[in-house]
């Protein structure tokens, strides 16, 4: 015998239920604070004892909005983008969004399949942390589609995007010229992918310091990889094996830095005695490393905040003007940097 369908419970049934109206008993699905907590708790009752479920894909189909926003980063490993997160999550929440999380792990393939997948999934908006062969056709592609998007952390030339990251040459600048304060000439630029455009700026700071102080570019000591922990023991061997080594890295992240210091002490070098080190990001762990590093902080729970902030404003204004938010960093000096004496 065929099992008759239950009909589903609506929203006015709820109402009528608790003896609110439908208009109160919709605010409340929509968790409006503008409701007194008796008036909710009596409503919620009468979801729960009449098997009510909201259908949010019918309302946003009604409202044409989603409130769900997706956030796609490079590397959950790293905890610069675990902090910017929870500036995301932060920030978001209290506008009563949902968000869903894609690592992208800097491929060029898996962020086209997380966007594709977004994308079919309705997404209200979406914050980008672009993999480093990002193309300006990958934004266009979303911006047909009337998807806001945030840019964060990199910056896409010609995407015409709201955008927030941090001012990475002056941060590369500072952290140059803190190790040239202490005395150190041959500074190797150590990690990152040269094609990324927080790379070129971070970059362009370590020329503008050395040049500045009347120190040449040594290419030998430009070394890019992986911004991983492999990637900056593999590039701080490398920058070793030669005949006259740096006495101090400035790294491209904290997670390359504690990729150096991995690499020293396989041989037999101490960080912060044998070599100065010097990372960007200032994530939670810099504080703790042994030894204790020094870094630029690049803020990024206020990145995460800011980005959250400009997706709202996109999703309820598709049509005003694109802002690009740019913080200024902060060099934190710990015992990781040391004034350099000829032996």
């Amino acid at each position: 015998m065929q099992r008759k369908k239950r009909s589903r419970v609506t929203l006015q049934q709820v109402a009528e239920h608790a003896g609110v109206s439908r208009a109160t008993a919709s605010l409340i699905v929509r968790d409006s604070p503008n409701i007194s907590e008796k008036t909710r708790k009596k409503v919620l009752e009468s979801m729960r004892e009449l098997g009510y479920v909201y259908d949010r894909v019918a309302a946003n189909l009604r409202s044409q909005r989603s409130s769900t926003v997706g956030i796609i980063i490079t590397d959950i490993a790293n905890t610069f983008f675990s902090e910017l997160l929870i500036g995301v999550h932060h920030a978001l929440e209290k506008e009563g969004y949902t968000v869903l999380l894609g690592t992208t792990f800097d491929s060029d393939s898996k962020q086209d399949r997380l966007l594709s997948t977004m994308l079919e999934h309705r997404v209200g908006g979406v914050i980008l942390c672009p993999v480093s062969a990002t193309s300006k056709e990958t934004i266009d592609r979303i911006k047909k589609l009337d998807i806001p998007i945030v840019l964060a952390v990199r910056e896409l030339a010609e995407a015409n995007c709201d955008y927030v990251g941090v001012n990475y040459r002056d941060g590369a600048e500072l952290a140059v010229n803190h190790l040239i304060l202490k005395g150190h000439r041959r500074i190797a630029f150590l990690g990152g992918r040269s094609e990324s455009s927080t790379w070129k700026e971070r970059f362009e700071g370590y020329g503008l310091a050395l040049h500045k102080a009347g120190i040449e570019i040594d290419t030998s000591l430009v070394v890019d990889s992986a911004p991983t922990r492999d990637g900056g023991m593999e590039a701080v061997q490398q920058v070793l094996s030669q005949p006259n080594p740096p006495t101090a890295a400035f790294c491209f992240s904290d997670l390359v830095a504690f990729g150096v210091m991995l690499g020293l002490r396989d041989v037999g070098l101490t960080p912060g005695q044998d070599m100065a080190v010097v990372g960007f990001d200032n994530v939670p762990e810099a504080d703790v490393v042994n030894p204790p590093l020094t870094s630029v902080s690049s803020f990024a729970r206020q990145i995460g905040s800011n980005a959250a902030n400009l997706l709202h404003q996109r999703i309820l204004d598709f049509e005003r003007e694109h802002q690009r938010i740019i913080l200024n960093p902060e060099l934190i000096e710990r015992d990781s940097s040391f004034v350099f004496r000829k032996k």
